[in-house]
């Protein structure tokens, strides 16, 4: 819904929207709203709380990265927002402006501007009352990404990861994660919506905000992650070195000898060291990074590109093997993704 100059001059008063190129949904219908926030993140029920109708207003701007994204969402007056269990992502929600208070897996948590935020799993039950024009930035994970990272530093498969949902935005921890999504939105609008990141910098930055939340805030697995990490030390430089190598030549057949050279170890040594260290084989790391590229090469492709080629430029040989370990991976195949980034 297109609104007119005075409604988004009120919608907003005294303060700016951030990811302003990145706008999803501007509207001042709440059916109109509930549905389409909620094709963006999941369905939800959404209400405008008593005396706020004339107020209400929702607005949400959205840059998305692969496996990813962070948004800026705010509501006018105070709404109630029941998406139940988010299911397929984690929902870390920074208040700009406002508050809000979250009843989320059995707990109530309180927070507001410059204070305290949230920090939601998918599968814990969720209702949230945003309150006096709440603005926020959000920043949204996949589930499937952040449990394969906490398998792997657990050493530890098919385990619920849930946080602790309050996030004191005055510890270390807090600083350095809003200090994170502040990047974030500052890359992203310094960008704008026509330059997509490479694969290699948008998986660094998401496999860095991933490694903060498991590392800073307390979660079920963080018993364990810590017991793992001491028996395993610093992630040895011949293993960074290994890992930088496969980013780099991802188009190229697997090479064990010229990798194991690069990296300054013997092959045997470092297929010990992936599976301990990263949980998977040298093959299997490769792969992930291989499908990683291609998704990102879908989201962004123009008009008049196919899979296949995009498949054969990455170093993909087999392409129903690909489409099999993609479809596994993100949960459709490589030509929906394609059809809906057009």
């Amino acid at each position: 819904m297109v609104l007119d100059a005075a409604v988004t001059r009120n919608a907003h008063p005294a303060r700016a929207a951030r990811l302003a190129a990145f706008s999803r949904v501007f509207t001042t219908d709440i059916d109109e709203a509930a549905d389409s926030i909620g094709r963006i993140f999941c369905p939800h029920a959404l209400d405008s709380l008593q005396r706020s109708w004339p107020d209400f207003h929702a607005l949400h701007n959205c840059a998305a990265f692969d496996g990813f994204s962070v948004n800026y969402v705010s509501y006018g007056g105070s709404v109630s927002i029941d998406p139940g269990c988010l299911d397929r992502f984690f929902l870390l929600q920074v208040p700009l402006h406002g508050g809000a208070r979250i009843n989320t897996g059995g707990r109530t948590v309180e927070v507001s501007a410059g204070r305290s935020a949230s920090l939601l799993s998918p599968t814990m039950p969720t209702k949230m009352v945003w309150q006096d024009d709440c603005a926020k930035l959000i920043l949204l994970v996949e589930r499937r990404l952040v449990e394969e990272r906490a398998a792997a530093l657990a050493g530890k498969s098919g385990a619920v990861v849930e946080f602790d949902p309050q996030v004191d935005l005055n510890t270390p921890f807090g600083l350095a994660i809003r200090s994170q999504i502040e990047y974030l939105v500052d890359l992203a609008e310094h960008r704008g919506p026509g330059q997509q990141l490479s694969p290699l910098m948008a998986a660094t930055l998401r496999d860095s905000v991933i490694g903060l939340l498991l590392t800073g805030q307390r979660h079920t697995l963080t018993d364990t992650i810590d017991r793992s990490l001491a028996r395993l030390g610093p992630l040895p430089s011949v293993l960074r070195k290994a890992r930088d190598y496969l980013e780099a030549h991802a188009t190229e057949p697997l090479d064990l000898d010229r990798l194991a050279r690069a990296a300054g170890i013997g092959i045997r040594s470092l297929q010990l060291g992936f599976q301990k260290h990263f949980g998977m084989s040298i093959s299997d790391a490769l792969l992930d990074i291989r499908l990683t590229h291609l998704n990102a090469r879908l989201l962004r492709a123009v008009p008049g590109e196919r899979v296949i080629d995009m498949a054969f430029d990455l170093g993909f040989t087999h392409p129903s093997r690909m489409a099999s370990f993609y479809r596994a991976r993100y949960g459709e195949s490589p030509s929906d993704t394609l059809r809906r980034s057009r």
